[in-house]
């Protein structure tokens, strides 16, 4: 036990000084291996390995079409129609609405959650701008609608964090869809209404829209396509995956050759950027893939059956008991996909094994599994949420309170609330 919470602690440490989980997750299986009494070398290139390279087999597929299609989104204009549209529609009165609406629409499309940053950014300067709200607000508003309620809380959602759970518990994407829409609920208008209250604390301080010190390049008026036929490709997606029941690889194929039809007179711009998606699914796959393989190395010392009984001997609804581990591991490494692989690779088949001898349904703990991955994962040090900063050119210090309580803290307690409910038998 003391050696897998040694190896946990070296994770986050190294992780949160900005160290790369492709290397960091070896060294802290490294620890938790000679700590739990596992020969070094085999534990590197067997077991950890394994875990690695099973998770990498059943999930580049996805990784790398879902790069692919939100590249050629991107590239061809069309995620950037998409958020102008519903920008147009909701007005600039109402800024933070329409940068919110613009981020859930693409990534609940399907659109990688760094594309959607990219897309959506030069929309916000613009809205913030004219209503006069303070760029402070723009990573938490952006991060709302992409790192929440659409990746791990609608049904249906083609978001890896939605997806991951299914091979666990033999659900689908749909899973649990009353939990989902109330954890949504809860997250989407939560969310919003904070934000509303801290644009009219910071007007009433006087904090206002400054102009950032250099202009975003992407904020051209480049021609983008229709927007009726750039929501194509995202309902094309959503409807073969959720209505068809096609697999996920079909359904992002589907969308991919729809975007290409659609931009035929853009086909220059295919090969370069299927190529840049490709290389950037590499990096997300074996950053995730890193991430299991800790976990799988976890599941071999004996020291994990102490943490299985802890964990198990949680009193009250299972559930909690996997809300808690999600949590804390995607919190360790700064990533919902991979702390939620870390507990699922380690404790899947018991809460499986829960599920069939209780009442509580697969769906239900695939639908917590996916919430809670979206908890902890924000913490400061998660990749998304640099990047996010880097876009925007906020710091820490400027936005990341703001985006602690809508991508952190309402999160969690949308977890709570609907645990609550299936306690006490209401869901």
């Amino acid at each position: 036990m003391f050696g897998i919470l040694l190896g946990l602690i070296t994770l986050m440490a190294l992780a949160y000084l900005g160290w790369s989980i492709i290397w960091v997750a070896p060294i802290a299986a490294g620890v938790v291996a000679v700590t739990g009494g596992l020969d070094l070398l085999p534990a590197y290139t067997d077991t950890y390995m394994s875990g690695f390279v099973n998770f990498a087999k059943s999930w580049f597929p996805v990784f790398l079409l879902g790069a692919i299609f939100g590249k050629l989104m991107e590239d061809t204009g069309m995620a950037r129609s998409v958020a102008v549209a519903m920008t147009k529609l909701i007005g600039t009165k109402r800024a933070i609405l329409g940068v919110l609406a613009s981020a859930a629409v693409l990534t609940y499309g399907g659109v990688s959650l760094f594309v959607v940053v990219f897309a959506v950014y030069p929309l916000a300067l613009s809205l913030f701008r004219e209503a006069n709200i303070s760029r402070k607000l723009i990573p938490a508003t952006v991060a709302l609608g992409a790192f929440t309620f659409t990746m791990t809380a609608l049904p249906g959602s083609p978001q890896i964090q939605n997806l991951i759970p299914m091979d666990y518990f033999e659900t689908d994407a749909m899973a649990a869809p009353v939990m989902g829409i109330i954890a949504a609920v809860i997250m989407g208008v939560g969310g919003y209404l904070y934000l509303r209250y801290r644009e009219k604390k910071l007007v009433a301080q006087g904090e206002v829209f400054v102009e950032p010190k250099e202009e975003n390049q992407a904020e051209g008026e480049e021609h983008v396509p229709n927007f009726m036929l750039s929501l194509l490709p995202l309902l094309t997606v959503l409807l073969t995956l959720n209505l068809l029941n096609f697999d996920i690889v079909t359904s992002l194929i589907s969308g991919i050759v729809l975007i290409m039809l659609l931009n035929v007179t853009k086909f220059k711009r295919f090969v370069p950027s299927i190529n840049g998606g490709a290389n950037g699914s590499v990096i997300a796959i074996i950053n995730t893939s890193a991430a299991v393989g800790f976990g799988t190395v976890v599941r071999e010392v004996p020291g994990f059956q102490n943490l299985t009984q802890l964990l198990m001997g949680i009193k009250g609804n299972p559930l909690i008991s996997e809300a808690i581990a999600v949590n804390v591991l995607a919190g360790a490494t700064g990533s919902a996909s991979g702390g939620m692989g870390i507990a699922l690779e380690a404790l899947g088949s018991k809460y499986y094994e829960i599920a069939m001898n209780t009442g509580i349904s697969p769906e239900a703990f695939h639908r917590i599994a996916s919430l809670s991955s979206g908890g902890l994962d924000a913490l400061p040090h998660n990749g998304a949420v640099l990047t996010l900063f880097a876009i925007t050119g906020m710091t820490h210090k400027d936005s990341y309170k703001e985006i602690f309580v809508v991508a952190v803290l309402i999160p969690v307690i949308s977890v709570a609330v609907v645990i609550l409910l299936n306690t006490i038998g209401i869901l």
